[in-house]
Order: structure tokens, then sequence, then C-alpha cells
């Protein structure tokens, strides 16, 4: 015994295994959220539904059989008063009760639609709800798409911004050295040697405040991916590059997810105004039932004749034939409902046009600016890093103050994360034209 719990408390003090770090490349990214991401899966789901709403409406066109049983006792029956004269005493009225206590009938029944304009109508509109959550999948899936890459540049430029940091770091610190031993050899002053710490120790609270929001932006990442939050990422350094954009005229809006999805709306608007009128139409089914009965002075179920039940079949063939003559003007204001309806999303319909075109301007424009700001920004770099190496030597050699070289380096930090920043802008604008394209998906190929 001694000898177990020896061994489990050893158990439980060995460290945790740490969980492997997960690579990643945007593709790789997409396509786990993709597989496991709620929204996508409940997309699928609702495609999956739609099959069985159509044959739902279609049921409704099939014949329907249906099956029937009764058992009923009568404590007491029911009397009628008839003529006398048919039992041969005319001039007086009889009290008669007719029928059993005990009557039991089984049968089966059908009914059948002839003839009903709503269920056609429903057919129809049930298919094109099928399409409708096709296409409404799809849009799922797009917008997975751009949330996911929107959060998963997001990710690489904290990243980038906690790389400067750290370079930054170690530069100010082999600074502090040199200055260390300047101090120490009585060549430097020691406010100096403050001002250096201090400098140190506000990078090393921006560098915290970098990696907290390198850890919001991660765990953004995973949530629009559907992975646990707790999942260890790393994004590869190659996935970040200026890729040249073709430049085309305005696409065309209408095959556009977004605007195939309310032009399917509006059919589903059209199909909903037909069913309204379609209450102006007749109906017409079909009715059958063959059914048989037993009645008697006791339960009938295995009785005889001589036991004084008797039973017998029956049965009755319909046609049910329906009218409609005035319904108080509830489907006229229905139909009128439904044409406003229609004019609403034929409204949405131009200005989803028109925004969509939109976005691809404004992409474009900030594909523009953000390509000559990158130029701009990766000249200022290398500008700002030759200062600062030229602003060291000579502070070495006493040739310049700590403050001309602080300086130096405060401006090659912020030249870097102004150049990191355009990059981000970029890739945000690039998303935003593929999507104005209707070309998300290419993403997947990348």
């Amino acid at each position: 015994m001694k000898k177990l719990i020896l061994i489990a408390l050893l158990t439980l003090a060995l460290p945790a295994r740490s969980q492997e770090t997960k690579s990643l490349t945007l593709k790789e990214a997409i396509n786990y959220a993709l597989e496991n991401k709620a929204d996508a899966q409940k997309a699928k789901l609702k495609v999956e539904n739609s099959t069985y709403q159509i044959q739902e409406v279609r049921s409704r066109a099939l014949p329907h059989i249906s099956a029937n049983g009764t058992l009923t006792y009568n404590p007491i029956l029911q009397t009628t008063v008839i003529d006398g004269a048919s039992f041969g005493a005319p001039g007086t009225n009889i009290q008669a009760a007719f029928g059993q206590k005990w009557n039991s009938t089984a049968g089966i029944g059908l009914t059948q639609t002839l003839f009903d304009q709503s269920v056609f109508t429903g057919l129809k509109a049930a298919r094109t709800t099928r399409a409708f959550y096709q296409i409404n999948a799809q849009l799922t899936e797009e917008q997975i798409i751009e949330r996911v890459a929107n959060n998963y540049y997001g990710v690489y430029v904290q990243r980038q911004n906690l790389t400067v940091i750290d370079i930054t770091y170690k530069n100010t610190v082999k600074v502090k050295n040199i200055i260390q031993g300047q101090y120490d050899n009585g060549l430097a002053k020691k406010i100096d040697l403050d001002r250096i710490l201090v400098k140190i120790s506000n990078i090393s609270t921006q560098r915290q405040q970098v990696l907290n929001a390198v850890q919001l932006q991660e765990n953004a990442l995973k949530f629009y991916m559907g992975m646990p939050i707790a999942t260890p990422i790393e994004i590869p350094q190659t996935e970040f590059e200026i890729t040249p954009q073709a430049f085309t005229e305005n696409p065309n809006t209408e095959t556009r997810t977004e605007f195939q999805l309310l032009k399917k709306q509006e059919q589903l608007l059209e199909f909903q105004k037909k069913s309204v009128l379609a209450a102006y139409y007749p109906t017409l089914a079909l009715s059958a039932g063959y059914n048989y009965i037993g009645q008697g002075p006791k339960i009938p179920w295995g009785a005889k004749p001589s036991d004084g039940v008797y039973w017998s079949d029956f049965s009755s063939i319909g046609l049910n034939l329906r009218v409609p003559i005035f319904s108080g003007f509830d489907t006229r204001s229905k139909v009128r409902k439904a044409d406003v309806e229609l004019r609403s999303i034929k409204a949405d319909l131009t200005d989803t046009k028109l925004a969509l075109d939109l976005a691809f301007a404004n992409a474009k424009t900030q594909i523009n600016n953000s390509i000559s700001t990158i130029n701009n920004q990766k000249s200022n770099v290398q500008l700002a890093q030759e200062v600062l190496s030229n602003t060291k030597n000579n502070y070495i050699q006493g040739l310049t103050s700590l403050t001309d070289m602080l300086d130096a380096e405060n401006a090659f930090t912020e030249a870097q994360n102004n150049y990191t920043a355009a990059l981000l802008d970029y890739k945000l604008a690039e998303i935003q034209l593929i999507k104005s394209k209707g070309e998300l998906k290419t993403l997947l190929n990348n």
C-alpha cells in the first residue's frame, strides 16, 4: 500500500506534458474552421432539413390512410317517439329505444387530394427553400473564411509587433551594457545609466502589453475557427507576403452569394403570394372508408350471434368539393401584404448591388494606397536603421548624446511598427477585394 501511495504521489508531481504547437497556414486555418465551426455545421444541417421540408409538403399531395377503432357502452339508450300506425296501433305514439348497450367499430379510411392549388405551390416553394439554404450555407462559409483570414493576419501582425519589441529590447540591453562599462570606468554619467534602465523597464512593460494583445488575437482566431482555446498555434512567416492583384472592371454582382440569396428570397415571396392566391381556388378531395361494426347487449369482442351480438360491415366513397365565396377580404389583404414584401425585397436587391459595387471600388483604392504606404514605410525602416546604427557609433565615440541615440531607437521602432501596420492594411484590403469579386474560396487553394 505504501508503494502504491508513493507511486501516485510521484505521478502527481510530474509536470504536465505541454500540448504540441499546431502550425497553421491560412488554408489549414480556413479548412479547420469550415469543418469545426458551429456556424458551418448549422448551415449544413439546414440544407439537410430542407429535404425533410420538401417531403413534408409532398405528403399533402399523397393519399392519407388511417385505421380507426371504437368501443362504446350506452348505459341508457336513447328513445324515439314514433307513430303507432306502423305497428298496428294507429292514433297512438310508441316510445321505442334503438341501438344496443354495446357497440364496437373498426375500419380503415382514405383521403386523397385531387386538386389544391396551395399544395402544388407549396411543393415548388419547398424546392426553392432547399436552394435558398444551399446558397445560405455557401454564404456562411464565405463569412467564416473572411473572419478567419482577417483574424489570421491580425495574429501575424501582433506577433510581428512582439518581434520588434524583442529586437528593441536586445539592442537596448546591449547599449545598457556599454553604458554600464563606461560608468564603471568613470566615462559615463549615472543619469545616462538610469535613463537606459528606465528605457529597458518601459520596453518590458510594452512587451507585456503586446504579449497580451497577441494572446487576445489568437483567442479570437481560435474562436472563429472553432478550435479549443488552449491549443497553441504558430503562423509561418511565408504566409504574409505581398502578392499582385488583378484589377478588373466591376465584377458581375449578380453572381455574388449575397445577391443570389436575396433573389431566392424574392422567389420564396412570390411563391408565398401564389399560396395566398390559392385561397381563391376551389379544392377537391376524395374520401373512402370501410368499417366493421358489432352490436349487442355485451362487449362485442369475441361474442357470437348466439350471445346476441351481431357483426356487419359498411363502406362509403365520396368527393369533397369546397368553393370559396367570401372571406371578409382576408385573402385580398394577405395578397396586398405579399405585394408590399415583394416590393421591399426588390429595393433590397438594388441597394445590395450598389453596396457590392462600392465594396469593390473601396477595396481597389485601399489596395493601391496600401502598396504605396508599404513601399514608403519599407524605405523608412531602412533609413531609420541606418540612422540608429550611425547614432550608436557616434555615441560610443562620444560624438552624440544619449538622448539622440534613444530618439533614433524610438524612430526605428516606430518605423518598423508602421511598416507592419501597412502590411496588415494591405492584407485586409486584399481580403475585401477578393470578397468583392466573389472569390473568397480561392483562399483555400493558396
